[in-house]
């Protein structure tokens, strides 16, 4: 123990870092999913679909309302104002409040309407107000402390929302009428006495709320990206809305839960992209781009591999997280893991869009996505039914990779002499390969028998590919510790 004790003691401050923040994130999933079955069985499918609804209009409508703000913009100007970096910080914090005041405004001239418009209801607009606020605060400040490598404030932070968003949540749904009202006021207290000092401290020390400079810098630059960032949530939250306008809130809440479970995959991809998309970058800067598909293509097999197995155990993944009134769920699990491993595949043509600064490609690739995403639910939901709209999600994340590999195509034509960073066939391979596993494990959910069958052979070619992944994971350790 001493041993171990000592080598994290002797690791850098960037890798203990970057080992604390995959921790948080990490155990900030398996709190919202320990939590789930407990929501599941408090609320009913048709409350749980609505919250479920509010969710998803919250994420597209923060980026309207704040511009995201305390993303892209925000992290290159921490670097580029380096000097001067706290009157930028307070100055962006200024800009985000004045933002979300005017569309408070904006909102309650006509809140008939826009409630009308959202199927949301006064308290519900107030409440996704005042959580974009706060939550942007948090932001800002988060990226401050992940600049300078400042991981212990931010994990006790993080890890102490995790744990009370839902513990208030359940003590205000235990003692009131209107469930879903009690679960958003739940997250929105919280945040509000977690996350407001933030935005106080950061004002305290750059004493700036308005710089002509800063907020025309940061507007030029993020206005152009609103399509991108509206998009991206519209892929990921338009289906639970037009479910919930199209067919009930019922299914929303199965929906939701079945989406939510496959997302938990996510965190892998997140957890595997925080090393590799760094390295990636290095590796374009030194012009050394082929070598990039030697630690690509193993990254693609570990990203499937994962989502086939929960694919494999989604019968009993819903039975544990939700009562039987949601087992219908099952059905959306595998459609909606699937695109999370093209979740995972976009990215690593992506990279070099973002690298060469081709904005106009993302954002096209996005929209693209989104409006495609957005037709297919009109027709599939109403011809199908709502679980249609897991094939839609499905569908759009391909063309979604596919769009953005042509992208990554021209500017290796235009900038690495027609370099071929990766070979299209096994793309297509281990893609082809991950349909055809998740949706003929899926033909076995009506036979156990078949299923654990398949699963047992599986687990023998995992134990004979053993050594196989273990080098993968050495491999991935060491890009780590020269990213370090």
């Amino acid at each position: 123990m001493k041993k171990y004790l000592q080598q994290y003691k002797n690791l850098p401050v960037q890798m203990k870092a970057s080992l604390w923040f995959l921790i948080c994130s990490f155990m900030q999933k398996g709190i919202a999913t320990i939590t789930t079955p407990i929501f599941t069985r408090i609320l009913t499918t048709a409350e749980y679909g609505e919250f479920s609804v509010f969710n998803s209009w919250m994420q597209i409508i923060t980026p309207i309302v704040c511009l995201n703000l305390f993303s892209g913009v925000y992290s290159q100007g921490l670097v580029k104002f380096e000097e001067d970096r706290n009157r930028f910080s307070s100055s962006l914090q200024g800009l985000v409040l004045t933002l979300v005041a005017v569309w408070t405004v904006i909102y309650l001239v006509a809140a008939d309407f826009w409630n009308k418009m959202f199927s949301l209801t006064t308290p519900e607009m107030l409440a996704m107000m005042l959580i974009i606020w706060v939550s942007s605060a948090f932001s800002f400040w988060s990226m401050n402390q992940r600049v300078d490598f400042r991981y212990r404030k931010l994990v006790i932070f993080t890890l102490t929302a995790s744990i009370l968003q839902p513990t208030v949540s359940i003590i205000f749904m235990l003692h009131s009428n209107n469930k879903v009202l009690a679960r958003i006021f739940g997250i929105a207290v919280v945040q509000f006495a977690l996350y407001a000092w933030m935005f106080v401290d950061m004002m305290a020390k750059g004493k700036t709320f308005y710089s002509k400079r800063y907020w025309t810098y940061a507007l030029r630059f993020n206005i152009p990206l609103l399509p991108h960032y509206l998009s991206m949530n519209v892929l990921s939250s338009s289906d639970r809305i037009m479910i919930g306008n199209m067919v009930g809130t019922s299914e929303v809440g199965i929906y939701n839960l079945a989406y939510s479970i496959s997302l938990i995959m996510t965190m892998f991809n997140n957890a595997l992209l925080q090393t590799i998309e760094p390295w990636i970058y290095r590796k374009l800067k030194e012009n050394k781009a082929a070598d990039i598909a030697q630690v690509a293509y193993p990254c693609f097999f570990l990203i499937a591999g994962l989502n086939i197995l929960l694919i494999m155990f989604a019968p009993e993944a819903i039975a544990i997280f939700a009562p039987a009134s949601y087992q219908e769920a099952i059905w959306t699990v595998p459609s909606v893991a699937l695109s999370v491993f093209f979740m995972f595949l976009y990215t690593f043509f992506a990279t070099f869009e973002f690298y060469y600064e081709k904005t106009q490609y993302i954002a096209g690739a996005t929209v693209g996505g989104a409006l495609l995403n957005i037709g297919l639910n009109y027709i599939c939901i109403q011809k199908f039914g709502y679980i249609a709209a897991g094939y839609t999600t499905l569908f759009s994340y391909m063309l979604f990779a596919l769009l953005h590999y042509y992208f990554m195509r021209k500017i290796c034509k235009e900038y690495l002499n027609d370099l071929r960073p990766y070979n299209a066939k096994i793309i297509l391979g281990i893609s082809v390969g991950c349909l055809v596993a998740g949706f003929g494990i899926m033909a076995t959910y009506r036979n156990n028998m078949i299923r654990y069958a398949v699963i047992a052979a599986l687990a023998v070619v995992l134990f004979c590919m053993r050594k196989k992944l273990m080098e993968l994971v050495k491999m991935l350790l060491e890009i780590k510790k020269k990213k370090a």
